[in-house]
């Protein structure tokens, strides 16, 4: 169905009533050529494989607005793999609209969504980091980083006796990007760490 899944673990303050963590899972679509195909992968060797890999190309933050919750139960006509990924995040799976309205282009069940409250619905709906009440909704953000990731094919050129140049896979290129998420919280104690950003 062409999906990306993106899993976050956030350890918890026992001493500000948290749990040992929160996980959230946000759900995006993926697009082609935004990342090797699994066969091209299984076929080139990495070489020192113990290397620590700086990326070659970092890309550009992606601002992005979660404004879709996905029914964990429901959630595996989607990607199966949603199931084991955000077993722990059964109630903080989000998507975006645009998104969805793409899978549900493509024939998956639409019950599976629950648009969420926006600033338009909630006039004094706010961010989590300017909220000064613990339990008022608000919206949260979340950031995270992709320091090395396969995103590119390396072709190398060749010339063959009688001088004819031609092309082959040759290895991979690799990419750093990073994502930043806005969804809501029903309540700001579930995103505290939006306070020390």
């Amino acid at each position: 169905q062409e999906v990306k899944i993106f899993r976050a673990l956030i350890l918890g303050e026992l001493e500000r009533g948290q749990s040992q963590f929160q996980a959230l899972c946000f759900i995006t679509r993926l697009h082609r050529n935004e990342i090797i195909p699994s066969e091209s992968m299984a076929k080139l060797r990495q070489k020192n494989p113990r290397t620590v890999r700086q990326a070659e190309e970092v890309r550009g933050l992606e601002h992005l607005s979660m404004d879709v919750a996905v029914n964990f139960s429901k959630g595996a006509q989607l990607s199966s793999h949603i199931h084991n990924v955000c077993a722990e995040a059964k109630e903080a799976i989000y998507t975006r609209e645009e998104d969805v309205k793409f899978w549900l282009e493509k024939g998956v069940d639409g019950s599976m969504f629950e648009v969420l409250p926006q600033t338009s619905d909630l006039p004094d709906l706010q961010r989590c980091k300017l909220c000064a009440d613990r339990w008022k909704p608000c919206i949260c953000s979340y950031s995270l980083n992709i320091e090395w990731y396969p995103c590119m094919l390396k072709y190398c050129k060749t010339r063959d006796a009688g001088g004819k140049v031609s092309s082959y896979k040759c290895g991979i290129r690799s990419c750093q990007k990073g994502y930043t998420f806005d969804f809501y919280v029903p309540q700001k104690q579930l995103c505290l760490w939006d306070e020390e950003t």
